[in-house]
This record gives structure tokens, C-alpha cells and sequence, in this order.
């Protein structure tokens, strides 16, 4: 059985999307995932299955989109996978609540940073399937727009690294 986390995408953030975690763990439990627990209300939520990711993902999304009425974009890691990601920090020196990490369905396009604005002191690096960004002076005062990461979700590097953990 392979341990996935399902990253949901603007799930009670800014007032919208709002789904509560116990509604979220009862969806995947229907939906036949085991071992399911939630990790704040930001929408993460981990579980073991013996489907492929493509059919995970479907199976989440059908039963999200059931359940809120409209799509629920999902992102999907192995526990390796989230591994890796914390291996692969360009920033290891940065604080990680000011590192975050937008995990994507495929790889970013390779001229992806070439096309970001309103940077500032930001710092951002590609991953196999992330962007990671070093928030300097701190997400709230960022300016900085990242066109290849409207179709993924971003968490820091605290909630993946106990995620990670989570995941065991």
C-alpha cells in the first residue's frame, strides 16, 4: 500500500472553499482510502491505497466536487516524495515558515521564473515538480505573482516537513 498526502487547493483560505477536516477524512474514508488523518484546516490530508496516483487523484476529486458542488483542484505526494522535497530545499539556510514550496501536477516550464512578477527580494528555484520560494522580507508583503503556479497549492516548509513526519 502506498501512504499519499492529497493536498487540496484553496480549501479555507480567505473565507472560501470552506470544508471542515472531519467532513474531508469521512470523504476519503468513503471513497476506500485507509488510515486517514488530516493535518490543519488548510486542506492535507494523508492516507494509504492500493490505486495508482492518477486514480487516487480522480477517485478525491469526484468525491470533492460531489460533496462542495464545484472542483476541488487535489495535489498528490508519496511520503517519498515529500522526502525528497525537504532534500531538495535551494534554501536551506532560510526560516522554513518563510520558504514555501507550490507543488504541481507535472514539471514547471523551464522558463518559468523568467516570467514571475512583482519580484522583489524574493528568491525561487524549480523543482521536479514544485517551485520552491524564499519569502524574505515575509509572504504578507510579497508582491511577487508566479504564472506557472495558478494550478498547484503552496505550503511552507513546516507543513511539509510534519507532513513528512505524519506520514511516517
Amino acid at each position: 500500500m502506498t501512504v499519499y498526502v492529497a493536498f487540496l487547493r484553496a480549501v479555507n483560505v480567505g473565507g472560501t472553499g470552506k470544508l471542515s477536516m472531519s467532513d474531508l477524512r469521512a470523504l476519503c474514508e468513503a471513497a476506500g482510502f485507509q488510515n486517514v488523518q488530516t493535518y490543519i484546516a488548510s486542506g492535507n490530508v494523508i492516507f494509504a491505497s492500493d490505486l495508482a496516483e492518477a486514480q487516487v487523484k480522480a477517485r478525491l476529486e469526484r468525491a470533492l466536487k460531489t460533496h462542495a458542488g464545484k472542483p476541488v483542484g487535489v495535489v498528490l505526494r508519496t511520503g517519498r516524495e515529500l522526502v525528497a522535497i525537504l532534500a531538495a530545499n535551494p534554501f536551506p539556510d532560510a526560516r522554513p515558515n518563510h520558504t514555501l514550496v507550490t507543488l504541481l501536477d507535472t514539471a514547471p516550464p523551464p522558463d518559468s521564473l523568467a516570467k514571475v512578477t512583482g519580484q522583489n527580494a524574493e528568491e525561487l528555484a524549480l523543482g521536479a515538480r514544485e517551485i520552491y520560494v524564499h519569502y524574505t522580507d515575509g509572504v504578507g508583503n510579497s508582491k511577487l505573482r508566479i504564472q506557472a503556479a495558478t494550478l498547484g497549492t503552496a505550503r511552507n516548509l513546516n507543513t511539509i516537513a510534519k507532513l513528512v513526519e505524519l506520514a511516517g
